[in-house]
């Protein structure tokens, strides 16, 4: 089985209408039957068309567990839930977000977010810092997949008290590696309190690649991955949710190159991971997360103080410790839409979605159909090239603004049913028209 990245340019729509469906019938016109859309992303939009980047799936052989969605599935929330306000952050892997796209440096604003939200749902790339997660109480730590398919009105998902957590390691030439990362999981047990069943080592490698796409974005090349399903198929009894970690192939001069001030290069590991994660949730609808193995003691390179974004990395030898309190109580994932339960979660209570400004994959277009309010942020600047107005959202349902902090009190003024110009000046006149000034058609 193998993952990897595919580039294309799809033709313009008039007024870019009904566009998550003109989309669909169009990305799948370019698969073959036996290749499974994974990850999907518009980097830019011109006069040429929509810039696609899309992770797909190529199995030669049927798939044990095959995905019982594709991830353009879609189905429209019939109302909205207000009982509650719940919000979706979303920093999207590999993009080079200045804030979120380095080492857990999201963290801080997950936390300011969650204080104005009765649950914050968000994704590993936010507050994965090696050995350190500082989410707060009221986060669900979701796979970036799995809120795509929440999103998209396919699935729901379910708060849990606990999870038990597998871990799949790489049998590691240097065996201090892989004893470092079963110690990670015993430290877990003891001070987390988590209930890690087994630690499988893989003797049989998948083998993960990093890459860049045209863009610039962190992607990537996974072969094998056949072996790591293998090993989810026989113990699929034991655990709730699943954390991998192994070893990625990343040119050497890019790992001293990344800490580096004066070279401004995307993270490397991440993108690969997500390519990996959401295949896994995919197939097996299973809570997944990945750390890398570091290759050799030389990666521990005498760096000094770095770039703060970026330190979490020096400070772990196993970048694993994120990844299981994580995984610990993230919920489980429901193939299916279940309304009005407490504790369970659909596209109906998602009250907003808070975004880098520029960009454009599944979870934006998603919310655009579901009528879901969107905030981007300007100041989180990244390499997505999307002008999110000019894509039709309903009047009142995309906020753009400067930073975090104002998007929290945009959420209080939608909370509060305070239509955001009301509290700035000067205020317009209202507007007044004349029956006669109305045309029809």
């Amino acid at each position: 089985m193998l993952l990897n990245e595919r580039n294309f340019v799809i033709p313009l729509i008039n007024n870019h209408s009904n566009l998550l469906k003109y989309l669909s019938e169009m990305v799948l016109k370019e698969l073959d039957s036996e290749e499974i859309p994974v990850r999907f992303v518009i980097t830019n939009i011109d006069n040429q068309g929509y810039h696609c980047e899309l992770g797909v799936l190529n199995s030669e052989k049927k798939l044990v567990s095959p995905p019982k969605n594709s991830i353009f599935d879609y189905n429209i929330r019939s109302y909205e839930n207000t009982d509650q306000f719940n919000t979706v952050l979303l920093i999207p892997t590999g993009i080079g977000a200045e804030i979120g796209g380095h080492s857990g440096d999201g963290g801080a604003v997950a936390r300011l977010l969650a204080a104005s939200s009765d649950s914050l749902i968000t994704h590993p790339n936010v507050v994965n810092a090696s050995d350190i997660n500082e989410m707060p109480e009221n986060a669900l730590y979701v796979e970036g997949s799995v809120i795509t398919r929440l999103l998209m009105g396919t699935a729901s998902i379910q708060k849990v008290y606990s999870n038990r957590v597998m871990l799949v390691i790489d049998e590691h030439e240097e065996s201090y590696f892989h004893e470092a990362a079963v110690n990670s999981a015993s430290a877990a047990r003891a001070a987390l309190g988590l209930n890690c069943p087994l630690v499988v080592r893989m003797g049989k490698k998948i083998l993960m690649q990093s890459l860049y796409s045209s863009s610039g974005r962190a992607v990537g090349q996974i072969k094998y991955l056949e072996y790591l399903c293998e090993i989810l198929e026989k113990y699929r009894s034991q655990y709730d949710a699943v954390a991998i970690s192994t070893i990625i192939d990343v040119p050497p001069d890019f790992c001293n190159d990344y800490f580096l001030d004066d070279i401004n290069i995307v993270n490397p590991w991440g993108g690969v991971e997500a390519m990996l994660t959401h295949a896994i949730s995919m197939l097996f609808d299973i809570p997944s997360a990945h750390s890398p193995m570091m290759t050799s003691m030389e990666y521990e390179l005498d760096l000094g103080v770095v770039d703060p974004r970026k330190s979490a990395e020096l400070i772990s030898i196993t970048n694993l410790h994120c990844v299981l309190k994580g995984l610990h109580r993230s919920p489980r994932i429901i193939n299916s839409l279940i309304y009005g339960h407490s504790g369970i979660l659909t596209a109906a209570d998602i009250s907003c979605l808070v975004i880098p400004y520029g960009c454009v994959g599944l979870p934006t277009l998603a919310a655009l159909e579901q009528g879901i309010p969107v905030i981007a942020v300007k100041e989180n600047k990244n390499l997505m090239q999307n002008k999110l107005e000019e894509l039709p959202f309903t009047s009142g349902k995309l906020f753009i603004v400067e930073n975090y902090l104002e998007v929290v009190g945009l959420m209080n003024a939608l909370k509060a049913g305070v239509a955001p110009e009301s509290v700035r000046r000067p205020l317009a006149y209202t507007t007044v028209k004349a029956q006669g000034d109305l045309k029809t058609d």
